[in-house]
């Protein structure tokens, strides 16, 4: 049986050693976000091992690239009420832009398949398709109707979020950061959870990193209602190390254990090695 811990937070091992003070769930800072189903399947078993291990440092779930789509609705299930057990979070990734390709009946159902199967986040992207931001709106609207939290995905890169090659997301081209950065604000002034910050374009494939779309994008927005996709370790160490450890973070599930030993300040490169620290006056 997996080990309840809503509410509560198990003896860590070596409770002596002093590690950064973390925020107990439900954090508003300092989120991570792992990535389910995609890369690896990911039953009932898997799942377990990783949250009772590290489930105390895992605010969110994400399923990627609508593996959900392809799965028994009953494992579905199993594996968010296990989620859920774990005070964890658990979203649907960016599939809705799939979805929209087949008209509103079935936008309308796929966000009541979300409910009924116990999704808690509809990640809203559109890396590969284009949409009037009033659209989008009203995506955020239909999701809060449904008792759910939306999450707009917003980027410089068109094409972003498959895997695609360098060569071709060059000759795509990027856009302004301002153009996201207004439009992340409409969503939050809408009552969007959280603006995901998809990483093409500025930390992924892409050279060098442009690592002034980050800046202007906590300048504007502040960190609280933005997460970064950081699915590396270099990028990840790279965030902490310029806005600290209470960033929110969107990485693999394989690497949510040297995450959180960057942001417990126990472990690092040599360039973050007893360097991330925090201060709770």
């Amino acid at each position: 049986m997996a080990q309840k811990i809503r509410g509560s937070q198990p003896e860590r091992a070596f409770s002596f050693l002093k590690v950064n003070e973390r925020m107990g769930k439900p954090r508003t800072r300092g989120i991570t976000e792992i990535r389910g189903p995609y890369y690896t399947p990911m039953g009932r078993r898997y799942l377990e091992d990783v949250l009772e291990t590290m489930g105390v440092y895992v605010d969110s779930l994400k399923y990627a690239g609508g593996s959900f789509s392809l799965m028994p609705r009953d494992k579905i299930k199993e594996l968010n009420q296990l989620a859920h057990d774990h005070n964890v979070l658990v979203s649907t990734g960016g599939f809705i832009e799939y979805v929209l390709t087949q008209g509103r009946e079935a936008v309308d159902k796929y966000i009541q398949e979300c409910k009924a199967l116990g999704f808690d986040i509809v990640e809203l992207s559109s890396g590969f398709i284009t949409i009037p931001t009033d659209d989008w709106l009203r995506l955020v609207e239909k999701v809060q109707k449904a008792g759910l939290k939306p999450k707009p995905e917003v980027g410089i890169q068109f094409g972003a979020g498959g895997a695609t090659s360098a060569e071709e997301l060059k000759a795509e081209g990027t856009r302004d950061p301002q153009a996201a950065i207004a439009q992340a604000k409409r969503f939050i002034d809408a009552g969007a959870y959280m603006i995901m910050i998809e990483s093409e374009g500025i930390t992924e494939n892409v050279e060098p990193w442009r690592t002034d779309v980050p800046a202007k994008i906590v300048q504007s927005l502040g960190l609280e209602k933005v997460m970064f996709e950081a699915a590396d370790p270099e990028v990840f160490a790279w965030y902490i190390k310029n806005y600290g450890p209470e960033v929110n973070l969107f990485v693999d599930h394989s690497q949510i254990v040297q995450l959180e030993c960057l942001r417990s300040g126990i472990w690092g490169t040599k360039s973050l090695w007893g360097r991330v620290v925090t201060y709770k006056g």
